[in-house]
C-alpha cells in the first residue's frame, strides 16, 4: 500500500510554459478544432483550458504574439492595444454583417423579379387556382 495511484502519484508536475509561436500554433489548432466540433477532444488532449485558449486568443488579436522571439515573455495588453484589438474585433463583425444584408438584399431583389415575372405573364382571364383577384 506504499504506492498512490493517480495522475499525481509521481508529485506536482512543473508549471509548462509556452513560447509565442507555441501558443500560436496552439491556438490555430484548437480553432480549426472548434469548426470542426471538436474543441474539448483537442483541450483535453493538450492538456490546456479553455481560459487559456480565450487568453491566447486576446493576445494575439492584440498583436502580442507576432514576431516574439522563442524566449521573450508576453505580458498583458496595453491600453492602446486592447484598443486596437477590440476595434479589429468589432470591424470584423460589421464587415460581416454588411456581407450578410448584402447577400439579403440581392436575394429580396431576385425575388421581387420573380413575382415581377409571374404577375406579368399571369393571364386575365378565370381564376385557376380559386383564389379571386387581390
Amino acid at each position: 500500500m506504499g504506492r498512490k495511484k493517480g495522475p499525481r502519484a509521481d508529485g506536482p508536475r512543473a508549471r509548462r510554459s509556452f513560447t509565442p509561436g507555441q501558443k500560436l500554433e496552439l491556438l490555430a489548432g484548437y480553432e480549426q478544432a472548434v469548426a470542426a466540433g471538436q474543441g474539448g477532444a483537442f483541450l483535453r488532449r493538450e492538456g490546456l483550458y479553455s481560459s487559456l485558449m480565450s487568453e491566447w486568443r486576446r493576445s494575439r488579436d492584440a498583436g502580442l504574439l507576432q514576431g516574439k522571439p522563442a524566449g521573450e515573455t508576453v505580458g498583458r495588453p496595453s491600453i492602446e492595444q486592447a484598443e486596437i484589438a477590440r476595434l479589429r474585433r468589432e470591424l470584423q463583425l460589421a464587415q460581416a454583417k454588411l456581407a450578410r444584408t448584402e447577400t439579403a438584399l440581392t436575394i429580396m431583389g431576385k425575388a421581387q423579379e420573380l413575382l415581377e415575372d409571374i404577375s406579368r405573364s399571369e393571364p386575365d382571364g378565370p381564376d385557376v387556382f380559386g383564389l379571386g383577384r387581390r
